[in-house]
């Protein structure tokens, strides 16, 4: 089956009310863009419609790269948000080749979970716990994350940049704690092992925390 995929990117406007109140919240930057894939209602909406997007926060001019699994329908877009351009990755997706090398972007939510404490048995004798509490990674446990991520995911990695970006979910998180997202966007150059492993992971995405602006992997040539 051919994997396909289009990438749109957004040139916002800062005059833009809406891109301004989307830019401090993020739940409402993620209905934002779900205008984009309108279809027929599902109980995960999002994920059928292949719908990713990054933040690039340029001072000068904040971009949003918002992939999605068919052609978007700019139309959806509040008036005056920003300029567009669409791209078609199917060709990009065709083309990758193990053994070739590449430029990589993701901003990813790398967590550990820890395990929840025991309350009951099965009758065959597995042990049932509690949800395990994720807690975020920095550093060195950060770039292990990605690196076993990126292999699982087809890309041997040359080498790895962080840089962190930390995020309030929502207007609400203070008073819901526990909703901020800790995010990491990590940089570098990798070769290709399993292409369609990778074509597969850039159309997926990456990770937890994708309704919010993490798991979007970008390549281009090295």
């Amino acid at each position: 089956m051919t994997l396909t995929a289009t990438l749109t990117r957004i040139r916002l406007n800062p005059a833009s009310r809406a891109v301004r109140r989307d830019l401090a919240d993020r739940v409402q930057l993620h209905k934002t863009l779900m205008r984009l894939t309108p279809g027929t209602p599902s109980p995960h909406p999002r994920r059928d419609a292949g719908l990713l997007f990054r933040l690039e926060t340029d001072p000068d001019e904040p971009t949003l790269l918002v992939q999605t699994t068919r052609p978007p329908n700019l139309a959806g877009l509040p008036a005056h948000y920003g300029t567009t351009a669409t791209r078609d990755l199917t060709p990009v997706l065709a083309a990758l080749q193990p053994g070739r090398r590449v430029r990589y972007r993701i901003t990813a939510t790398p967590v550990r979970h820890t395990p929840g404490t025991p309350y009951g048995q099965r009758l065959d004798g597995t042990v049932l716990r509690r949800r395990g509490i994720p807690t975020a990674l920095d550093g060195t446990a950060a770039a292990a994350w990605w690196q076993r991520r990126a292999g699982q995911a087809g890309l041997d990695l040359d080498d790895i940049t962080l840089t962190p970006r930390t995020f309030e979910l929502s207007t609400l998180s203070a008073r819901l704690p526990g909703l901020d997202h800790h995010l990491i966007r990590f940089d570098g150059h990798a070769r290709i092992t399993d292409a369609r492993l990778l074509a597969e992971a850039v159309c997926r995405g990456i990770g937890r925390a994708q309704s919010y602006g993490a798991g979007l992997l970008s390549l281009a040539p090295a």
